[in-house]
């Protein structure tokens, strides 16, 4: 990593879960290597290299990742200017509230009055520097004591993301709003009555808010799990003593939604593009191509004869498709994925049925 430049924010903190299996880009995304640990776009950066990058201008140094045990290597491999304490293993999965909690209060006690943003380590943002600009809008409304959001303008209606509902301005910022509500994953007639009112922003999961009152807030809806996790960042020799006790919740559920409820909650809109390249046909509007094919891999490797709408992440092998639109083709040395742009959300199912299999090696 390169050293902290002029822009940075002092006293900002980025955190990074970096979790999860992305099941519904199997095969490609595996237990054992996982999505945010590719290059999914051709960018020559892995998605968690690339959400680092996003971020230094911003922070400096001033990173902590937050993934599982079995990741660590990877991750301090990927990211070798990061210090090796910056990397937080999780001895098992216990949800985004224990993970981002736990990095807060590593952040605490290290720096009491920092600010941290937690941003997944598998999105996607094209407009790097308009993100930056909501990032710091949202640092200063957060010095003001306020769990900061940030609202993505959605673009279609969609069923796949949570949505938040945003009231009346908040005085004295640019462009934050009073957050009045979060909501689930919609069907697609509410989903359409959210976008066609104006007033509702997909939830991507990013939060900016000072460490302490994110903890603070934890500690009132669930004090056992703010103690705990205080308690390893003071001993982090207690980790795997303390860990497998924490609640296991999401940090929506735990703080986000009751703090909205009291107020406690803005939105800041955010007007750049943003994906969480949840399956592969999100992932075909983040590559290289045309209307014919878009190609994860070398091009050269593709042959398409009377098709179109085609994806194809090519492992080495030539892959032909003939007469066949809206297809998905995912060659790796061990498996073969074809499926249909439509199907692409149920890729997960093949994970689970190789899961009930005893096919590990697999998945």
């Amino acid at each position: 990593m390169a050293s902290p430049a002029v822009s940075d924010i002092p006293a900002f903190w980025a955190v990074v879960p970096a979790g999860g299996a992305g099941t519904r880009l199997w095969p490609l995304s595996r237990a054992a290597h996982p999505k945010f640990l590719l290059d999914l776009t051709g960018s020559g950066r892995t998605l968690l290299q690339a959400t680092v990058d996003r971020l230094e201008p911003l922070t400096g140094d001033r990173v902590v990742v937050v993934t599982g045990a079995v990741h660590a290597d990877a991750v301090r491999d990927q990211l070798p200017g990061l210090r090796a304490d910056r990397v937080v293993a999780e001895p098992s999965p216990r949800d985004s509230m224990a993970a981002i909690g736990l990095a807060a209060a590593v952040v605490e006690r290290e720096d009491p009055d920092a600010v941290i943003g937690s941003f997944a380590a598998d999105h996607v943002i094209p407009d790097a520097e308009a993100f930056r600009e909501v990032i710091r809008e949202a640092v200063e409304v957060a010095r003001d004591g306020h769990l900061v959001t940030i609202g993505i303008e959605p673009t279609f209606p969609a069923t796949g993301f949570g949505y938040i509902r945003a009231g009346a301005p908040l005085a004295g910022a640019p462009t934050a709003l009073h957050a009045v509500e979060f909501v689930e994953k919609p069907d697609a007639a509410r989903a359409r009555e959210y976008i066609d009112s104006g007033e509702f922003r997909w939830n991507a999961g990013m939060f900016v808010v000072r460490a302490a009152t994110l903890l603070d807030l934890l500690a009132r809806w669930h004090p056992d799990l703010a103690a705990g996790l205080r308690a390893i960042a003071a001993n982090r020799s207690r980790l795997d003593e303390v860990w497998p006790g924490l609640t296991r919740i999401a940090i929506d559920h735990a703080v986000a939604e009751p703090a909205a409820g009291a107020g406690h909650v803005v939105v800041v809109p955010a007007p750049f593009g943003w994906d969480d390249v949840g399956d592969f046909a999100s992932l075909a509007t983040l590559l290289p191509g045309d209307g014919a094919v878009r190609v994860l891999g070398n091009p050269g490797d593709v042959t398409t004869v009377d098709a179109a709408g085609v994806v194809v992440a090519a492992g080495g092998r030539r892959v032909a498709v003939v007469g066949l639109d809206d297809v998905v083709v995912v060659d790796t040395p061990d498996a073969l994925l074809v499926t249909t742009r439509a199907r692409a959300q149920d890729v997960k199912a093949v994970v689970d049925l190789l899961t009930a299999e005893g096919r590990t090696d697999l998945t």
